[in-house]
């Protein structure tokens, strides 16, 4: 095995933006030990047997030459036997007494409102990262380490992983060092990330066709069978925008058994794909992109096609047939990996790779994990024409977030799975990790459940990335049609409004590309509340929205499923039922199958592509913009070219609650890159003003149209605010309709809810009503939203 070269590889470079070694005046140094002040809460420490220290990247820090913040020092000790130092920031204290990591001599503390100590070695503290893969976890999983915590303090060992060169190669550690990075930010929750960004580097911004439906099933699909599919997908206006094509796109069951099993594979099997080009050239014409998996660990055997081209160049005469082994430590391997095996089916129209990694975590180099290889060396590939680059791969540890899309493993078919999922993503943002996607609906073992698979692909929804996923098994399927009308309905819904969300997402997206994930725990809203930690399965879905799914079967009574949720200060209005809720409180919320609880903070602006705009990979002629009118606020829709995310353009959406006006205006940037000419459907949540002209109104809501020229803007001037808040009477009717249970004490309970008294009235009579009490809670829910007038 070869592990240098003299020549640089295309695929070996440094990361991009990579700068590791830091300013000297951001650091301090005794004979074995340093620190680097990185930010005024984030201090590098390392200790050295031999005196030297470590100034390559290394997985997880790619950048220390950053800004010097201000700081002190004092030695406290004498300078020869004693070498004690304190380093003291605008945020924290460093006390080391230059000697190996003890309890007693490397201590941190934060300083001010959120004043804490950390001492080495103490039991981590922290509310948890994220997990390489969910593979046949059922339910729950300890999670890795974050690094945010209540206390304030954590801290990051990186004295194990591996190191890149000057020259983007793999490098490793001297034995006997340690380099740990302390993170002391009390609850500054987004200054910590920020910190952890600034050093481990920015996450992927993605394309903008990875945001909406996936398509993905294990499944022998041939060209033509796949194309139906998707041409039936089009029919039922169910819109895809990412094909996956799992492991039998390769050949699998037609490999000569002398050569083990079809595992790994970079041969298209004839006999289901006859002409690859042109299947991928139908799917890119239907809007669509493809991914195809990736199973590396067997390496390149002799049936491949390719397999002479990667013989020769790995110095094998193909002749022999002997098998070339998966190393990416070798650098001639790693060049005929992607130059011979991956480029030329990029060139058939391959858009990025799903790399299925299993299969451990070493190699032949110590501490060099081969999925980090993976991820590291497939992202540089696929960015090699100065575009973002796209993966979609496993996590690796801390610095994964660089590496686009994370695919969690084969989630086990069961709600107690469903129920882990919405915390599992949300937490991941405390690592810096955005874009988790899950196998939704669930992969493998468990029973048929509609209820389940609706369920989950609500969630998925409103989740990172939606990819709708089953395993090789006819009974495990994820076709609308394949389920009854009920959640047939529901499940079609769902994928309609995710690729309705597409300009949002695509938003948070570039957000999420400056620090701020898309899906995050609600204590990073508000960190200083106990009671935002008491929800681990609400979260916030970018600027927005809050959204709480629901992970649990329905009552059979009253025929909905419960979310239990905590809503910070404000009102919040459900974007699907139109009730309004009042903050700063817990409330069980109760749906239906049809829809899941979806909430617009107070004076929100949440931009939707027009019903009709299904396709994911272009920016739209036409939106809906849905309002929650009680406050005045904005939201600025980011677009780009694809190929070019860097070529944005930037559009303001301001809702003026004062005097009533929603202004459109002039958008900035890279015009081109959208419709000239745009049609807006406003749509606020509330009652209009008398007098007011309207394109549409329902019970919740009204809407009025407007049209903008891109470079010039719009006004929409209503003729008076609109009033907040709907009558629960008629929803309540409703959920009494429906419910499975006595005519008699359902009327009861109707002349109850009809009076006209105060609510507090009504919903205290309800008490005395025979009503189970899983009805009785939906009906108080309602009650005790904002109706109208109230504030």
């Amino acid at each position: 095995m070869t592990t240098t070269s003299p020549a640089t590889l295309p695929t070996v470079r440094p990361y991009p933006g990579s700068d590791p070694v830091a300013d000297p005046a951001a650091v301090v140094a005794g004979e074995r030990w340093r620190v680097t002040v990185l930010d005024e809460g984030t201090f590098r420490i390392e200790w050295s047997d031999d005196g030297a220290f470590e100034d390559r990247a290394s997985t997880f820090a790619i950048r220390r030459r950053l800004p010097v913040p201000e700081f002190r020092v004092e030695h406290t000790g004498d300078g020869r036997h004693d070498d004690s130092v304190v380093i003291t920031t605008a945020r924290a204290r460093l006390r080391y007494d230059g000697r190996p990591f003890s309890p007693s001599g490397l201590v941190v503390e934060t300083i001010g409102r959120d004043a804490n100590r950390w001492r080495w070695g103490q039991e981590p503290r922290d509310l948890g990262g994220t997990g390489r893969t969910l593979d046949d976890v059922d339910g729950r999983m300890p999670l890795e380490s974050g690094i945010l915590a209540r206390d304030g303090i954590t801290a990051l060992d990186d004295s194990e992983s591996f190191l890149f060169e000057d020259d983007g190669w793999i490098g490793t550690r001297v034995p006997g060092r340690r380099d740990v990075t302390v993170f002391a930010y009390g609850r500054d929750y987004d200054a910590a990330l920020h910190a952890y960004h600034a050093v481990s580097g920015a996450p992927s911004l993605l394309p903008r066709w990875a945001l909406g439906n996936w398509w993905s099933r294990y499944h022998p699909y041939s060209d033509t069978s796949y194309l139906a599919l998707m041409d039936r997908f089009a029919e039922e206006r169910l819109p895809f925008s990412v094909a996956v094509i799992d492991m039998d796109w390769h050949r699998v069951g037609s490999v000569p058994p002398r050569f083990g099993n079809g595992w790994t594979g970079y041969s298209w099997e004839p006999s289901l794909f006859a002409d690859p080009a042109a299947f991928l050239g139908e799917l890119h014409r239907r809007g669509m992109r493809t991914t195809l998996n990736l199973h590396p660990a067997d390496g390149v055997r002799a049936f491949e096609d390719a397999y002479p081209e990667v013989a020769r160049a790995m110095g094998v005469d193909p002749e022999t047939e002997q098998s070339i082994p998966f190393d990416l430590t070798d650098r001639r391997f790693l060049q005929a990996y992607f130059e011979l095996l991956h480029r030329p089916l990029e060139d058939q129209g391959v858009d990025f790779w799903w790399i299925d990694w299993q299969q451990g975590r070493t190699t032949s180099l110590p501490g060099v994990d081969p999925l980090w290889l993976l991820n590291h060396f497939h992202l540089l590939d696929s960015g090699r024409d100065g575009g973002a680059g796209m993966t979609f791969s496993r996590y690796a540890g801390p610095g994964s977030h660089r590496y686009a899309v994370g695919f969690s493993g084969d989630a086990v078919v069961s709600w107690a799975s469903l129920a882990f999922q919405p915390e599992f993503t949300a937490t991941a943002a405390n690592i810096g990790y955005p874009w988790w996607s899950h196998d939704i609906g669930g992969h493998t073992r468990g029973i048929r459940d509609d209820e389940l698979a609706t369920r989950w692909v609500q969630f998925g929804v409103f989740s990172p990335i939606m990819r709708l996923h089953s395993a090789n098994n006819p009974f495990i399927r994820k076709e609308p049609w394949a389920f009854p009308a009920e959640a047939r309905t529901a499940i079609g819904e769902a994928l309609r409004f995710r690729h309705r969300m597409v300009p949002y997402l695509h938003t948070m997206n570039h957000r999420a590309a400056a620090g701020t994930a898309v899906v995050r725990p609600l204590y990073h809203l508000e960190p200083r509340r106990d009671e935002a930690y008491r929800v681990p399965n609400t979260y916030a879905f970018g600027s927005e929205l809050l959204v709480a799914p629901i992970v649990e079967p329905r009552d059979p009574v009253s025929l909905h499923g419960t979310a239990r949720a905590w809503l910070p200060p404000g009102t919040w209005t459900d974007v699907f039922t139109g009730t309004v809720y009042a903050g700063d409180r817990f409330v069980d919320l109760h749906r239906t199958l049809d829809t899941v609880p979806v909430l617009l903070r107070d004076g929100g602006v949440l931009p939707l592509a027009a019903a009709d705009e299904l396709d994911a990979t272009v920016n739209p002629a036409a939106f809906e913009v849905l309002v929650a009118p009680g406050a005045s606020s904005s939201f600025t829709l980011v677009e780009d070219r694809e190929g070019a995310e860097a070529d944005t353009v930037e559009t303001r959406l301001e809702w003026d609650h004062r005097r009533a006006e929603f202004r459109v205006h002039a958008a900035e940037g890279a015009l081109d890159a959208i419709p000239a000419h745009r049609r807006w459907r406003i749509t606020f949540f509330a009652a209009p003003a008398e007098g007011q002209h309207l394109d549409a109104r329902s019970a919740d809501r009204f809407s009025v149209d407007l049209s903008a020229q891109t470079a010039t803007g719009a006004v929409l001037a209503l003729v008076g605010a609109p009033v907040v808040g709907i009558d629960a009477r008629e929803a309540v009717r409703g959920v009494l309709e429906g419910a499975q249970t006595g005519n008699p004490e359902k009327l009861e309970a109707w002349e109850v809810v009809s009076k006209d008294v105060p609510r507090a009235d009504r919903i205290v009579e309800l008490g005395t009503v025979g009503l189970p009490d899983s009805l009785r809670d939906v009906v108080v829910e309602l009650l005790g939203s904002v109706h109208p007038g109230e504030p």
